[in-house]
C-alpha cells in the first residue's frame, strides 16, 4: 500500500497590515517624486533675473520703471553706459540679456544659449516696451541674440535633457563600484577613471552627434568629467562610511534635490524662492552652469561652479579616506585580539575542564 505523500506547505501569505504599510510607503514615495520634479516647474517665475540696461541715466530710469511695472521684482537691473558694456556683461555671464536705449530706440539683446526661457521673457518685454511707446502690437523693439546655441539644436534641448542622465550615471557608478570593487583606493580610482571616460563619451555625443554643444571639446569633456567625479565620488564616500544609508542619502541629495533645483532647463533665478541658489550649490546645478560656460561663453562664469564641484569632490575623497582609516583601525583591533594570549585563570579553567 502506497504511503500518501504529504502536501508541501507553502509560505503563508503576508498579513494585511504589511500590505497596508507597503501601499502607504509606495504612495509616499510617488508623492515625494512628483513634488520634487513638478513643484519647481509649476512654481517657476521670473524674479531677480540680472539684466543690463544701457543708456543715459534718465532713459535707464524710465526703462527700469517700465520693467518693474510689467514684472514686479522680476529683474535685477545693472546700469551701464553703452552697448559695448552691456554686451561684455552678457559674454561674462554677469547678466542674461540687456535693454539698450543708448541710441534712443530700445533694443533688446538676449543670450538664448544662457537660458532660452529668459530670452523668451525678454522678447515679450520688447513687445511691452513698444506698446508703452505707442507703437502698438505691430511694431516691436529690435531683438538681437548675442549668444545662440548651435544650429543643430537651436532650443538647447540636448543640454537640458542631458542633465538627468548625468546624475543617474553618477549614481549608477557609485552603486556598481561599491558592489563590485573592494578597497577604498580602488573605488576612488574607479570613480575618477569613470568620470574621465564618461566625460569624453558624453561630450562627444552632445557635441559631434547631436550638435548641442559648441566651444572646445576638451573643455566640455572636462566640465562633464568634473561633474561626474563630484557626483560619484561623494556618493561612494557616503556609502563607504555609512553603508546603504549613505547611498540613500546621496541619491536623495543628487536626484530629488539637486536635479530638480539645477535650473538647467530654465534658469536658477526662475525657480521658486531661493531654491535656485540651493541648486547651484549641488553638483547637478553647478555642472550644468559650468557646461554652459565652456560650451558657449569661452569659460566665463565658470569660477563658482568649479569651486562647488571641487568642494564636493574633496568631500567625497575625505569620506573615502575616513572610511579606509576606520576599516584599517577595525582590522588592527581584530588582529590584536587574536594575538592576545589566554590569561592564567582561563588556562587553569581549561585544564580542569579537560
Amino acid at each position: 500500500m502506497d504511503t500518501p505523500v504529504p502536501r508541501a506547505t507553502g509560505t503563508p501569505p503576508s498579513p494585511w497590515p504589511t500590505v497596508a504599510r507597503a501601499v502607504a510607503l509606495l504612495t509616499l514615495i510617488i508623492s515625494v517624486l512628483l513634488t520634487a520634479f513638478a513643484w519647481p516647474s509649476v512654481r517657476s517665475y521670473v524674479h531677480d533675473v540680472p539684466v543690463a540696461v544701457a543708456g543715459p541715466t534718465a532713459a535707464v530710469e524710465q526703462v527700469s520703471a517700465a520693467l518693474d511695472q510689467r514684472l514686479p521684482d522680476g529683474f535685477a537691473i545693472i546700469e551701464v553706459a553703452d552697448t559695448a558694456a552691456a554686451e561684455q556683461l552678457i559674454r561674462d555671464r554677469e547678466v542674461y540679456g540687456a535693454i539698450d536705449v543708448s541710441s534712443g530706440t530700445p533694443q533688446v539683446i538676449t543670450a538664448s544659449a544662457a537660458s532660452a526661457a529668459v530670452a523668451q521673457t525678454l522678447q515679450s518685454v520688447a513687445i511691452g516696451l513698444s506698446q508703452a511707446q505707442g507703437h502698438g502690437t505691430s511694431g516691436t523693439s529690435p531683438i538681437r541674440d548675442l549668444v545662440t546655441p548651435p544650429a543643430d539644436d537651436p532650443r538647447g534641448a540636448g543640454l537640458a535633457a542631458g542633465a538627468l542622465p548625468l546624475v543617474m550615471g553618477g549614481l549608477l557608478a557609485a552603486l556598481l563600484l561599491t558592489k563590485l570593487v573592494r578597497g577604498t583606493a580602488r573605488r576612488v580610482t574607479g570613480a575618477l577613471a569613470f568620470a574621465i571616460t564618461a566625460g569624453l563619451a558624453v561630450a562627444a555625443i552632445l557635441q559631434f552627434w547631436l550638435g548641442s554643444l559648441g566651444g572646445s571639446y576638451s573643455a566640455n569633456s572636462g566640465a562633464i568629467a568634473l561633474t561626474m567625479a563630484a557626483t560619484s565620488l561623494s556618493i561612494v564616500g557616503l556609502q563607504s562610511l555609512l553603508g546603504y544609508a549613505g547611498f540613500g542619502l546621496g541619491a536623495v541629495v543628487m536626484m530629488l534635490i539637486g536635479n530638480p533645483l539645477s535650473g538647467n532647463s530654465t534658469a536658477p533665478e526662475m525657480l521658486p524662492g531661493r531654491s535656485g541658489t540651493l541648486g547651484q550649490l549641488l553638483p547637478p546645478g553647478a555642472g550644468g552652469q559650468l557646461l554652459r560656460s565652456t560650451a558657449f561663453f569661452d569659460g566665463h562664469g565658470a569660477t563658482h561652479p568649479v569651486i562647488v564641484l571641487m568642494t564636493w569632490l574633496a568631500l567625497g575623497a575625505v569620506l573615502c579616506l575616513a572610511s579606509g582609516l576606520q576599516a584599517r583601525r577595525a582590522t588592527t583591533v581584530a588582529a590584536g585580539l587574536q594575538r592576545t594570549p589566554a590569561s592564567p585563570a582561563s588556562a587553569t579553567t581549561a585544564t580542569r575542564r579537560s
